[in-house]
C-alpha cells in the first residue's frame, strides 16, 4: 500500500508589512525630529543670500533689532553684559555656534561690533544668520 506524502509548503516570509513598518517608523522619527528643533532667536526680517542654510540645534542666537536692541536667545541684553553670557554658554557647551540675526536695515558696524564681542568671549564658531534667495529659472 502506498501512502501519499502531504506536499511540502515552502515558507514565506512576507516582504509587505515590513516595508509598512519600515516607513511608519520613519516617518514618525522625521516628524518627532522637526518638533525638537527650536528656534532661539527673536523674528527680524533677515537679508537673503544664495547659500542660506539652517542653524544647527545647538547654537546661541544674537538678534538685532530695527531700533539696534540686543537680544540674547529672545532676552533682552546689554552689550556690556553679552560677552559673560556668552562665556557661560561656552563654560556649558564649548562647541556652541552662535549664530547673529541682524535685521536687514541694521548698521553694518553694529553686527561687526557684536561679533567683535563674542570674539573677545573666545566663541570659535560664528555665523550670520540670512534667508535663502528665491532661485527664478
Amino acid at each position: 500500500m502506498r501512502i501519499q506524502r502531504r506536499s511540502l509548503k515552502k515558507a514565506r516570509i512576507e516582504i509587505i508589512p515590513m516595508i509598512d513598518t519600515i516607513f511608519f517608523l520613519l516617518v514618525f522619527f522625521m516628524i518627532s525630529t522637526l518638533s525638537m528643533a527650536q528656534y532661539t532667536g527673536m523674528p527680524v526680517n533677515l537679508p537673503k543670500a544664495a547659500s542660506g542654510q539652517q542653524a544647527p540645534a545647538e547654537s546661541a542666537a544674537i538678534t538685532i533689532d530695527k531700533a539696534g536692541r540686543l537680544f540674547l536667545n529672545r532676552q533682552a541684553i546689554d552689550k556690556s553684559a553679552l560677552g559673560d553670557s556668552l562665556q557661560q554658554q561656552l563654560a556649558k557647551n564649548p562647541d556652541l555656534l552662535v549664530v547673529i540675526n541682524a535685521d536687514d536695515v541694521v548698521e553694518h558696524g553694529q553686527v561687526v561690533e557684536v561679533m567683535d564681542i563674542a570674539r573677545g568671549a573666545n566663541v570659535a564658531k560664528m555665523a550670520i544668520a540670512v534667508k535663502p534667495k528665491e532661485q527664478t529659472r
